[in-house]
């Protein structure tokens, strides 16, 4: 019975403090939550975190919903110049988007004024952004491999 009382009132203590069990789970003060600044967010400056392509007439859309069409996404940019192709890249697959694609403008100068005009607006629902897309890495041709099967020497 007695040391029912104790144990009682040592939990009645340790609900008192003002810290309670934060000091066991926590480094700062509860209320010290700051969330990160987003930095990149619809101002025509790209994804945060990744650096910038050079300028290009071709632009990467990232964030795309699944049910984006090509037709769409063309009609989305052709507000801000005129667009060459637009297309969004599908699993060979299934056949559904992969939620991302690619706009060619016709200049530069359209590719930029749909770059920030499209970065962090919503289509179809979704939060898409634009960036220069960066150019394809050069491939190197496969070395000839000699065949090891002697089936058909």
């Amino acid at each position: 019975m007695a040391l029912r009382a104790v144990a009682t009132m040592a939990m009645a203590a340790r609900a008192a403090s003002p810290r309670g069990i934060t000091r066991h789970f926590s480094t700062s003060s509860p209320n010290s939550f700051m969330p990160p600044p987003i930095a990149a967010m619809g101002n025509g400056e790209g994804t945060p975190g990744r650096e910038q392509a050079p300028p290009s007439t071709n632009l990467f859309v990232s964030g795309l919903n699944k049910r984006t069409s090509t037709d769409k996404l063309r009609e989305a940019f052709s507000h801000f110049g005129r667009v060459i192709d637009a297309r969004v890249v599908t699993d060979r697959v299934s056949g559904y988007s992969k939620g991302f694609g690619f706009v060619r403008y016709a200049t530069i100068e359209e590719a930029e004024k749909g770059r920030v005009g499209m970065d962090g607006k919503f289509l179809d629902g979704w939060v898409i952004f634009a960036e220069y897309a960066r150019p394809r890495p050069e491939r190197t041709p496969p070395q000839n491999m000699t065949n090891s099967n002697t089936y058909n020497s």
